[in-house]
């Protein structure tokens, strides 16, 4: 399906799509807004191939290189290199080039952090994990975004997906596309179970226990135990695990680490009640019936086979509506339900994880004037759209969600699901030091069988205070 470009509506030829239109305001208050010196010659430096006008003449387009993380489709029309290619061919200004990042999300920093550490000035654009954002711009390894274009990057931007890309109260990243985690489940376990699923405007798909309330952790494990099911969740030694802690705490009401303005002098919240009832949803799961053999090493993979077979509940992005939309798995899909997070607390409100890919313009581009300007291109709502019928990733534009290409692919109260789940998500706290507090919590509550309560958290708590003075290695 090909995505609805921008046309004048009135014929005019003069009219340009609305990122185009950026280019001379760009220009006007680059100096003052963005405190950077822009190159405003035709031809990049260092890295960057100047490309040939049709003509063969010498005074062609600017060449941009984007560094984009793995797509579930690897196809060269779809996914990000689909929007590099559309922007490319509506820009008579730049040429967007793609470059592949590794698969995992901590290669990905490694590889931009110690590239970006040098200086590299090939970095024009970068798909960043939201989680990564605050390091980068604490580092100073983001272009400041002026006051202006903050507003145009958010403007109509699904809450949390903004705060994913804030740091210190400013946008320093453009949202692109935004994940969600739900609770997926097969129908035959919940009615048997006595659950009822309910889905409003207003609360757009939830799964109630038999006393009428949104199902808690506690809720799942006992149905999947009596039931011969599992539940399914991210416990490898990896960052995935921390996002399932993280979400416990949160949806406990509190925090893994907060105030984290003060960088290494951050406040260790992860020792608090909310963190004890964090360790008690995972020791009960590693303790039940309904825990997989594999629990130490599950992931987000390896959970989709025993969802199918013998069947139960599962946490997981969002791409898992689309691998069991397939004639393979037409029993399971056929018999498969989505809700919200489950609750870790009974009558408090879940905290579902979110994700996505945030756009970061590189501190060092020789072109960062042009790279904002295709960073209006890369996240307008009509790329977000035709982004996630080719993948499957959502949206973080509000507006996106109903768009008839969407309405069609994706059931009406799943999308809403999505959206309310993205919109009032927890985030993992926006710190520059998240690399070290995922090692440090790994190095207490991993494997999941070993959590205890009593003593994990504040064990946690003390060992990543110490790690971040600087007292212990993680």
């Amino acid at each position: 399906m090909s995505i609805a470009r921008h046309r004048p509506h009135d014929g005019s030829a003069g009219w340009l799509p609305p990122w185009r239109d950026l280019r001379a305001r760009l220009r006007r208050r680059a100096a003052l807004a963005t405190g950077l010196t822009l190159a405003v010659t035709p031809l990049a430096a260092c890295g960057s191939d100047a490309f040939l006008g049709d003509d063969g003449g010498g005074g062609g387009e600017t060449t941009l290189t984007w560094y984009i993380n793995p797509d579930p489709t690897t196809e060269a029309n779809l996914g990000q290199s689909g929007i590099a290619q559309r922007c490319s061919e509506e820009s008579d200004e730049y040429d967007i080039e793609v470059e592949l990042l590794p698969q995992s999300a901590s290669e990905q920093r490694i590889q931009l952090a110690r590239r970006l550490a040098a200086e590299d000035n090939t970095i024009d654009l970068m798909s960043l994990d939201p989680v990564f954002v605050a390091e980068f711009a604490d580092a100073g390894f983001l272009a400041p975004i002026p006051a202006d274009m903050q507003t145009e990057f958010s403007e109509g931007v699904l809450q949390g997906a903004i705060e994913g890309a804030t740091w210190n109260d400013e946008l320093v990243a453009a949202p692109l596309w935004a994940n969600t985690q739900v609770l997926w489940f097969r129908k035959s376990m919940a009615e048997d179970a006595g659950f009822t699923y309910t889905s409003t405007p207003a609360e757009p798909g939830v799964l109630l226990n038999q006393d009428g309330q949104p199902v808690t952790w506690d809720d799942i494990i006992d149905a999947a135990s009596d039931q011969g099911g599992f539940v399914g969740v991210q416990a490898n030694k990896y960052e995935g695990y921390v996002v399932w802690i993280n979400a416990l705490i949160e949806g406990a009401g509190g925090d893994i680490v907060s105030d984290t303005e003060a960088g290494a002098d951050a406040s260790i919240d992860i020792g608090s009640e909310a963190g004890v009832e964090a360790a008690q949803v995972i020791q009960k799961l590693a303790s039940s019936p309904a825990a997989e053999a594999d629990l130490s090493v599950s992931n987000e993979g390896t959970v989709l086979g025993p969802f199918a077979d013998p069947g139960g509940f599962m946490v997981n992005w969002t791409f898992a509506y689309a691998n069991y939309n397939t004639p393979e798995f037409k029993d399971t899909f056929d018999d498969m339900g989505w809700a919200r997070y489950p609750a870790t607390v009974a009558g408090e409100v879940s905290a579902p994880p979110i994700g996505g890919i945030d756009l970061g313009i590189g501190a060092y581009s020789d072109d960062p004037e042009l790279a904002m300007e295709a960073a209006a291109c890369i996240t307008s709502v009509d790329n977000q759209i035709q982004y996630a019928i080719d993948t499957g990733n959502m949206p973080a534009s509000e507006e996106a969600y109903a768009a008839p290409e969407l309405t069609k692919a994706f059931p009406p109260d799943l999308l809403a699901l999505y959206r309310d789940s993205i919109d009032t998500a927890g985030p993992r706290p926006p710190t520059p030091y998240w690399s070290s507090i995922v090692l440090g919590v790994l190095n207490q509550w991993h494997p999941a069988d070993s959590v205890d309560p009593q003593s994990t958290p504040q064990d946690s708590a003390s060992f990543i205070q110490s790690a971040l003075a600087g007292k212990s290695l993680v």
